[in-house]
């Protein structure tokens, strides 16, 4: 969960070789694949991805920190196109931090979890420790939901991979340099024993993100080594152990030109048998998203990754699988409102404030916090940005703003800027606004400056954001906005958006409006689209 060359694990970012060589050349044009897939599969930010396949259909899970609501589940039935399906965690009901009162929870909440099905009760478990204090478990029959919280564990499993065993016990692989597991209760309410099985040698540094596996009878403990490696502990003696460890990569060149080395994610066998690694490259402005590559396994039992003249392949024969019964929703497109509730590719900055906004035919939001700054402000709802470029476009109704009230679309991260609109006086501009900045501890250090403005008439406009999220440099972000729908007007001069990597989740699109007055007025969205070249 770290940016290239920093070998510094979450835990120190925020208190604070040996082995087998990757592995044989895959040729391109390899037999067996009717198409080719091209990397990364996602362009957009899902990290510490598990991975699982239930019958023909492919599941993973990701990081979302402090968004809500939290740890969202994808869907494919190919391993390579994917759709949002649901969240496991509904809301970040973990403290009053989490909803903007008193406190704050950025980079906090849903770290590395992990995602599981129990065949014997036909139910989908996810795992995950928040804030160092205590795990969560929460379950569903299907990834769509309803989610609920099935127990909450004393214990600190920290970056957890949960293992189904055959006779459907629950295991926990966890921990930080020295790594554990855990055996739990069989209806996974509670520990039942717990060892520490390894410790990683100085040599090596930090190991920590687990995943947990059995296959031909053997235990395995999937690991990276932030944020350039991935290695693997195999037991042929059961869950707890001994285990030994071999090297699967190390600063391998990955398929992103600027991006990092793919690394921390999870292996899944296909219905004929194949094997592949999902993993991520750490690729900021955007975030870290996720690649694909397929993995065969020695004779004597190791997992040897793929490669293209000595890289993970930017493309690769796609999986045999069978014909999925249906597209994918694409994580691209128009999004209306319709219906009475939001799709799951939107994630609140926090927890929302559910009676300061709806959904009908359109989305209405209404003021929820009074403040000059827009990391406190309430019902601020984002988007994942497209890569390598994208454009988000809103179709925005403001007659209903109050003075003092601020509304708009910024592209949000611990340095952000957005394009909106004024209401003071009884007159509204739209404007351009950067400088909004957060420090180390993520405490704002600057509400925003105005560099351009213009004068709005009527109540309607539409806002554009282009957001180039290109890693290895900072890229720009650029703003505009229209009166028709067809012609826009460039304002403001283009935005920085940086690509350290501390903050860990990318930058986002984000539909907000606050007051900084008085509670009352609203403003709706009635389209909401995202493109790309």
């Amino acid at each position: 969960m770290t940016w290239t060359g920093h070998n510094l694990s979450r835990r120190a970012a925020l208190a604070t070789t040996g082995g087998l060589a990757v592995g044989a050349l895959l040729p391109p044009g390899t037999a067996g694949a009717a198409a080719t897939y091209t990397n990364p599969v996602i362009w957009q930010d899902f990290a510490d991805i598990d991975i699982i396949r239930v019958e023909n259909t492919y599941y993973c899970s990701a990081s979302t920190m402090h968004y809500s609501p939290g740890a969202p589940v994808l869907r494919s039935y190919d391993l390579v196109n994917w759709e949002i399906a649901g969240h496991a965690v509904p809301v970040l009901d973990f403290g009053a931090k989490y909803d903007l009162s008193g406190g704050r929870g950025y980079v906090r909440g849903i770290w590395a979890s992990s995602l599981a099905y129990r065949p014997a009760d036909r139910t989908f478990y996810w795992l995950g420790q928040i804030d160092f204090a205590r795990t969560y478990v929460y379950t569903a029959r299907s990834v769509e939901g309803p989610w609920s919280r099935h127990t909450t564990l004393p214990q600190v499993y920290y970056d957890a991979g949960l293992l189904v065993d055959d006779d459907n016990t629950l295991y926990v692989a966890y921990g930080n340099g020295a790594i554990s597991v855990a055996q739990l209760s069989a209806d996974g309410r509670s520990q039942v024993r717990s060892q520490q099985v390894f410790s990683t040698p100085s040599s090596i540094g930090t190991l920590e993100g687990s995943r947990f596996y059995k296959i031909n009878g053997n235990y395995y403990i999937f690991l990276t080594r932030p944020a350039n490696g991935q290695y693997i502990l195999r037991s042929t003696s059961g869950p707890f152990g001994p285990y030994t460890l071999r090297q699967v990569l190390l600063d391998l060149p990955g398929p992103i030109s600027g991006g990092g080395v793919p690394h921390q994610g999870g292996l899944v066998r296909t219905q004929s048998g194949a094997w592949y690694y999902m993993a991520f490259i750490d690729a900021y402005p955007g975030g870290r998203v996720p690649a694909l590559a397929p993995v065969t396994w020695t004779a004597d039992g190791w997992p040897v990754v793929q490669l293209v003249n000595g890289a993970w392949g930017r493309s690769y024969p796609g999986p045999v699988v069978p014909p999925p019964p249906r597209q994918v929703t694409p994580l691209t497109g128009a999004d209306t409102f319709d219906g009475t509730v939001l799709k799951p590719r939107w994630e609140w900055n926090h927890n929302p404030d559910n009676g300061k906004w709806s959904v009908n035919n359109g989305l209405t939001l209404r003021t929820a916090t009074v403040t000059d700054d827009l990391y406190w402000a309430r019902n601020t709802l984002t988007h994942r940005i497209q890569g390598p470029t994208s454009t988000a476009t809103v179709q925005l109704d403001h007659s209903a703003m109050r003075d003092g009230d601020r509304a708009g679309l910024a592209l949000l991260r611990n340095s952000s800027a957005w394009i909106g609109l004024k209401r003071d006086g009884g007159a509204t501009r739209v404007v351009m606004v950067d400088g909004l900045t957060m420090d180390g501890n993520w405490n704002t250090t600057g509400t925003g400056i105005e560099r351009a403005s213009a004068s709005v008439p009527g109540g309607r406009l539409w806002l554009r954001a282009n957001a180039d999220i290109r890693p290895g440099a900072s890229r720009p972000g650029t703003f505009s906005y229209s009166t028709d729908g067809v012609t826009f007007t460039r304002l403001g001069p283009a935005f920085t958006m940086g690509n350290d990597w501390r903050f860990f989740m990318g930058y986002r699109f984000a539909l907000f409006n606050h007051a900084t007055r008085a509670l009352g007025g609203s403003v709706r969205v009635t389209r909401f689209e995202l493109s790309t070249p």
